[in-house]
C-alpha cells in the first residue's frame, strides 16, 4: 500500500532491493578470516584473492615466501587484507607451527581452504617409498591435521567452513599419477568424515574437484597441446577450465548461501566426470 507521495509499486521496488540486499549478504564474508593454502600460485592463489575480494581476511600459506608475496601484493592492491604464513605442511613440525601462527594478525580462522598438493608423475611400478609418504603427507595428512587444529576454535564461535581441494582422479584413474589419485580419493572421503564430525556444531566440511585447468601442478599435461585438446574435447562444455571458473563455487561454499551443504564434493569440470 502506498501514500500520496509515493510512486505507484515502490513497496514492491523496497522489497525487491531488500531482498537483493539478503542474497548479496549471503555471499559477503565481511568480518571473516580465511587461510588459504597452496595460495602462492594456481588454484590456491584464485581461491584466496576471490575470498578476499568479497570481503575475507586471508591468511596466504605455502612454501615458496616469493610467490606468497605476490599473492599478497595482489590482493592489497585489490583493497583486500592478507598475512603471509609461509610453511612446509609436508612437514609435520611446521604444520604445527603454522596452525599455530594463523590467528595472529587477524584471529582464529573461520574458513580454511586446503589447497596445497603434489603429484609426482611416474608408473605405479616405478614410485619410491619417499614418493608415496611425500604425496600423502602433502595432500591428505596436512588437510586432516591442519583443520583438526583449527576447527575447535570454529565450533567454539558456533560457525565455520572446511573446503577441501578434491579431483577428478578422486574417482577415477589417470596414467602415472597412482600416489596422487590414492591421496585425493582419501581427501574426498575425509572431506565427508569432516563434514559427520562437525557439522552438528556448526562447522561444514566440503570440497571442490576441479577438472583440467592450466596450473604449476597440471604443467605437464597443458604443455601437450593434443593431451590438452583431448581433455577438453571430453567435457559437455568443450574447453577446458580457466581459474575464474572456481571463484564462484569457492565463494559459495564459503559463504552462508552453503549453510545446509556439507560432506559434498563439486565437479567444477565442464562435465568431463558426467561423461
Amino acid at each position: 500500500m502506498t501514500n500520496g507521495n509515493e510512486a505507484p509499486g515502490s513497496e514492491d521496488n523496497a522489497t525487491a532491493a531488500q531482498s537483493v540486499r539478503g542474497t548479496r549478504n549471503l555471499f559477503s564474508l565481511d568480518g571473516l578470516v580465511a587461510l588459504v593454502t597452496g595460495a602462492s600460485s594456481g588454484i590456491g592463489r584464485t581461491i584466496a584473492m576471490t575470498l578476499a575480494d568479497a570481503g575475507a581476511r586471508v591468511v596466504l600459506v605455502a612454501r615458496r615466501e616469493s610467490e606468497l608475496e605476490a599473492t599478497h601484493d595482489a590482493i592489497r592492491r585489490s583493497g583486500g587484507e592478507a598475512d603471509l604464513l609461509p610453511c612446509d605442511l609436508g612437514d609435520r613440525a611446521a604444520l604445527t607451527a603454522c596452525a599455530d601462527a594463523a590467528p595472529r594478525a587477524f584471529g582464529p580462522p573461520d574458513i580454511v581452504v586446503n589447497c596445497a598438493g603434489i603429484n609426482i608423475r611416474k608408473p605405479m611400478l616405478e614410485l619410491t617409498a619417499d614418493d608415496w609418504d611425500r604425496t600423502i603427507r602433502l595432500n591428505l595428512d596436512a588437510p586432516f591435521f591442519l583443520s583438526q587444529r583449527l576447527v575447535p576454535a570454529m565450533i567454539e564461535r558456533g560457525w565455520g567452513r572446511i573446503i577441501n581441494i578434491a579431483s577428478l582422479q578422486s574417482v577415477r584413474a589417470f596414467a602415472n599419477s597412482g600416489a596422487y589419485g590414492a591421496s585425493k580419493g582419501g581427501l574426498m572421503q575425509l572431506t565427508r568424515a569432516q563434514a559427520e564430525a562437525w557439522s552438528g556444531r556448526g562447522v561444514n566440511a566440503n570440497a571442490i574437484a576441479p577438472g583440467f585447468f592450466a596450473t604449476p601442478l597440471t604443467a605437464a599435461v597443458a604443455s601437450d597441446p593434443a593431451r590438452w585438446q583431448a581433455n577438453a574435447a571430453r567435457t559437455f562444455i568443450g574447453r577446458n577450465g580457466e581459474l575464474g571458473d572456481l571463484a564462484g563455487t569457492a565463494l559459495y561454499l564459503a559463504s552462508r548461501a552453503s549453510d545446509y551443504v556439507t560432506g559434498q564434493t563439486i565437479f567444477v569440470d565442464g562435465g568431463f566426470s558426467a561423461g
